[in-house]
């Protein structure tokens, strides 16, 4: 069976000024092949060391068992704070914890099922979408980012992504998806704040145009609520959320930021996992027949989405295959040793779930596409100490829990009226921007199940 597709990782050793221009191009294709067996690698620069760590038990320390020994790398919000500013995404130690306390109540488990209704509906106007384009070659990641951007909108604002607003929102946030890379040239040097950080100039007004419209929404928002008019949504859930320990809750500039990383997270990594996983069901039919088959028990009922065990297991396999977020980027604090090396303050600590869960001394079949495995020693034994689609520790993605739902629910909607191709000679090439991509798109031909 053909192997899913994966960027070519280069054999040689290359200068930092090469390196560099690889890592803007595509930060997968940058990497050496070595790293998919390594449990550690230090690459070395003028100005810093980075190391990638694989070996499970040292990703452990970092994540879980240390989180404050190892915050964010301000390396990485270098790129981002234009958009995100000072996002839960982005902030560590007590201004992240203030607002984790904040955030978290409206994504408990009891929570979730709130949202299921706008869920449904969005997967419904996605279906209707689809049904327009069957018989032609469609570009999946495109139909896949409008309808997260969909379910982001219904679920946060109560308001489908036709509303004008949303609609401007999402067509901006296409445009800078795809001028932004994950890091940003001053990761690599040791600039000043007061220095320049070269953003492109179309970059820059992209942001400043989604933060004017995000502070619209939440305005808007914040009048509606004053007024008692407000839907309970999760806009309202949070923006109405006071810290238990301080009893304050977000100034509205906050709310800005905490919504501009809502739609980051819930829109950009979901439509990359969506898109991938209906590539991976196109081309294994024998897995796409089990997840329509499964897809006749899904209902408007938010428990019939647990029922859906096949399509939760092709889900978290194409998460292994296609982390959205193929790397993270922490700072050590502190002196450390991990194996035989010194790691000195100010280390970058690279964990990139890419690698991790293709790695060649942790997984069986590790570049196959099998939903099995999570049932096998080893698929239960990786899960646990090898797959962080979300992160892991204090710092998990607070969206996880609705984004598995979502995947699960997108996923069995889709193929419970489709049946999936995939384009001959559009073999995808994943990339990573923000988030893992193809470089020409992810092209697949629908036709439909009631016609067969």
């Amino acid at each position: 069976m053909t192997l899913p597709p994966k960027p070519p990782a280069r054999a040689d050793k290359v200068s930092l000024w090469r390196y560099m221009r690889l890592f803007r191009k595509d930060l997968l294709s940058a990497q050496p092949a070595k790293l998919y067996r390594a449990w550690m690698a230090e690459f070395r620069t003028p100005f810093f060391r980075s190391y990638m760590v694989n070996q499970p038990d040292l990703v452990a320390k970092i994540l879980k068992e240390r989180p404050d020994d190892f915050p964010k790398s301000d390396r990485v919000a270098e790129g981002l704070r234009p958009l995100l500013g000072e996002s839960v995404f982005l902030t560590n130690g007590e201004t992240w914890k203030r607002q984790r306390r904040i955030i978290d109540p409206a994504f408990e488990g009891g929570r979730l099922r709130d949202t299921y209704p706008a869920m449904w509906a969005a997967a419904e106007a996605s279906v209707a979408r689809l049904d327009a384009l069957v018989g032609k070659d469609v570009e999946i990641e495109e139909e896949a980012s409008h309808a997260a951007a969909d379910i982001i909108f219904r679920t946060l604002f109560s308001i489908p992504i036709e509303h004008h607003v949303a609609r401007q929102v999402f067509d901006q946030f296409r445009t800078y998806q795809r001028s932004q890379p994950i890091l940003n040239v001053a990761a690599f040097l040791p600039l000043p704040r007061w220095m320049p950080r070269f953003f492109k100039r179309s970059t820059k007004s992209t942001a400043r145009e989604i933060r004017r419209l995000i502070t619209e929404l939440t305005n808007a928002r914040a009048a509606d609520i004053a007024d008692g008019r407000a839907p309970q949504d999760l806009a309202t859930k949070i923006m109405t959320a006071k810290d238990p320990e301080t009893g304050e809750g977000f100034e509205p500039a906050e709310m800005v930021d905490q919504v501009a990383i809502f739609f980051l997270a819930g829109h950009e990594t979901s439509a990359s996992a969506l898109a991938w996983t209906l590539y991976l069901l196109a081309t294994h039919p024998d897995w796409q027949d089990q997840v329509a088959h499964e897809a006749q028990r899904l209902t408007p009922e938010f428990s019939s989405v647990s029922a859906l065990k096949t399509t939760r297991g092709v889900f978290r396999e194409a998460l292994r295959l296609y982390p959205p977020v193929p790397m993270m980027v922490r700072e050590a604090v502190c002196p450390e040793q991990f194996r035989d090396r010194e790691i000195a303050p100010g280390s970058q600590m690279v964990l990139s779930p890419w690698h991790l869960h293709r790695h060649e001394r942790l997984w069986d079949n590790p570049d196959g596409f099998d939903p099995g495995r999570w049932a096998t020693e080893n698929g239960k034994t990786c899960m646990r100490e090898a797959f962080v689609p979300f992160s892991a520790g204090s710092r998990v993605c607070v969206g996880a829990g609705f984004a598995m739902i979502e995947g699960v629910l997108m996923l069995a909607m889709i193929l419970k009226h489709f049946r999936l191709t995939p384009v001959a000679g559009r073999t995808p090439e994943p990339v990573a921007h923000l988030t893992v991509r193809s470089a020409n798109g992810i092209w697949l031909r629908l036709e439909r199940r009631d016609a067969e």
